[in-house]
C-alpha cells in the first residue's frame, strides 16, 4: 500500500467517529419515505420527549438523527410523534402517546416512550411528522423489524424500520428537505 493510500485510509478511519452514523451514510441524498398522516393525527402537542406515563411497561427508547441530503445535521427540526397505546387506541381525547419536540444544535433527538399495541388492520407502528426550520413538513411512519403484522400491512416500507431495535432502544435517522 502506497503512503498516498495509507494517509486516505487512516484520514477515512479518523473521520469515523465524527461522520452521521452509517445508516444515514447509505441514505444522504435520498429524502425519508413520506406515508399518510392517518385519521388520528392532533395538532397543538404539549412539548416533550417522553411520552411515558406511570406505570407504563414496554419502555421504548427512539434516537437518532435529523439530516439534510448532503448528511448536515438539521438544528431546531421539529419532530412530532404519536401512535396508538398498548391497547391498540389513539388518545383523541387528550394528550397520551403524543408529544413535539426538536432537535438540538448536532441534529439530535430522543424519544422516550411505549411500544404501541397492533392497531386493526396494521403493522405497528409509530406517526412522526417532521420539519426543517421554514420548510416543508416531512409525514411518514416508522416500523417495527421482524413484526409478523408488516407482511400484512399495505403502508409498511422496510427502509422505515427502526433499526438495531434491541433491550427497548432503536435508531432510525430522517433525511428531509432542509
Amino acid at each position: 500500500m502506497t503512503s498516498f493510500h495509507r494517509r486516505r485510509l487512516l484520514g477515512a478511519v479518523l473521520a469515523l467517529p465524527f461522520a452521521p452514523t452509517a445508516f444515514a451514510q447509505l441514505t444522504c441524498g435520498q429524502l425519508t419515505p413520506r406515508q399518510t398522516e392517518g385519521p388520528f393525527f392532533k395538532t397543538n402537542t404539549p412539548q416533550r420527549t417522553s411520552l411515558l406515563e406511570k406505570g407504563d411497561r414496554n419502555v421504548l427508547v427512539v434516537s437518532g438523527l435529523v439530516l439534510s441530503p448532503q448528511c448536515k445535521p438539521v438544528a431546531n427540526a421539529l419532530l412530532d410523534f404519536w401512535h396508538a397505546d398498548e391497547s391498540g387506541e389513539y388518545d383523541n381525547q387528550g394528550f397520551r402517546c403524543r408529544g413535539h419536540q426538536f432537535t438540538d444544535a448536532q441534529g439530535r433527538y430522543r424519544l422516550e416512550t411505549i411500544v404501541p399495541a397492533l392497531y386493526p388492520g396494521r403493522a405497528r407502528h409509530i406517526h412522526v411528522k417532521v420539519q426543517a426550520p421554514a420548510r416543508r413538513v416531512l409525514t411518514t411512519q416508522l416500523y417495527f423489524p421482524n413484526d409478523r403484522s408488516n407482511a400484512r400491512d399495505g403502508l409498511y416500507q422496510r427502509e422505515l424500520e427502526i433499526r438495531s431495535l434491541q433491550k427497548g432502544a432503536g435508531e432510525f435517522d430522517f433525511v428531509v428537505d432542509a
